[in-house]
């Protein structure tokens, strides 16, 4: 016969609580991240109207001042070209939901680490020259 060991009996119900409790917790935090997900990607879906016209805009008016730009001919090409990138990002933004951008970002940062990397920390900076300054 085995004699049980009360603290030991103890000891497994209080073992058994504590990684009850952790577990209980630990679904808190996923259910409160999936919250903000859901959050964050819907705020971003609202915007992409707004962002597409404004970039969709931003293209026009460089497109009907490249001709008048000081520099020649080099200088209207480079504004003709920005002109074209801005319609195409409007284009993009317009067709996509934020779940398809972010995985594209996913696949441009993972084949390109180091650009990545670069614009990330350049970013960072700007945003901290930005906040400092206020």
């Amino acid at each position: 016969m085995s004699e049980r060991n009360p603290l030991d009996q103890s000891f497994k119900n209080s073992a058994e609580a504590v990684a009850e409790r952790a577990g209980n917790r630990a679904n808190a935090i996923k259910e409160s991240v999936s919250d903000m997900a859901r959050t964050a990607t819907q705020a971003v879906d609202e915007g992409r109207q707004t962002a597409a016209e404004r970039l969709g805009s931003a293209a026009s008016v460089v497109r009907d001042r490249a001709d008048q730009l000081p520099g020649g001919a080099k200088v209207q090409q480079f504004a003709h070209a920005a002109a074209e990138q801005l319609s195409t990002t409007a284009d993009y933004v317009r067709n996509n939901d934020a779940k398809r951008m972010l995985a594209d970002i996913e696949r441009v940062v993972k084949n390109n680490p180091g650009p990545s990397l670069a614009i990330a920390a350049a970013f960072g900076f700007l945003i901290g020259r930005s906040l400092t300054r206020s």
